[in-house]
């Protein structure tokens, strides 16, 4: 995986995303290491989420990780509370602020794929 495909990956999952519960500016900026190494933030204000490939640098936490964590966070298969607390992220900054991206539901494909499946009318 390259960084330009990892930030479109991030992208999608949060495209439309409801972030009403954040009431608060939120910055982060996304260190990743290894593969598809490169730098890039998610940032929510007034209900809105928006992931740029850029550095932040007013930012309100720095989470430095691997891509294939972030993959894992962006389709819905791992809390970043729990990726925290097993030490597949490092979180420099205010950690509280980090832990609101769990509040922002993603976009994963087997979650749409379920929505999808409920919303089918069965033939008799």
């Amino acid at each position: 995986m390259t960084y330009e495909e990892l930030v479109k990956q991030v992208q999608e999952a949060y495209k439309d995303a409801d972030a009403s519960k954040v009431k608060e500016h939120l910055a982060i900026q996304f260190n990743v290491e290894g593969e598809a190494a490169g730098a890039f933030y998610l940032e929510v204000a007034d209900g809105k989420v928006s992931v740029q490939p850029y550095e932040y640098y007013d930012r309100d936490a720095l989470v430095i990780t691997k891509a294939a964590v972030l993959e894992e966070i962006a389709a819905g298969k791992l809390d970043v509370v729990k990726a925290f607390l097993t030490g597949k992220i490092k979180v420099e900054g205010n950690v509280g602020k980090a832990a609101l991206l769990k509040e922002i539901p993603v976009k994963s494909p087997a979650k749409e794929e379920k929505l999808a499946g409920k919303g089918k009318m069965k033939k008799k």
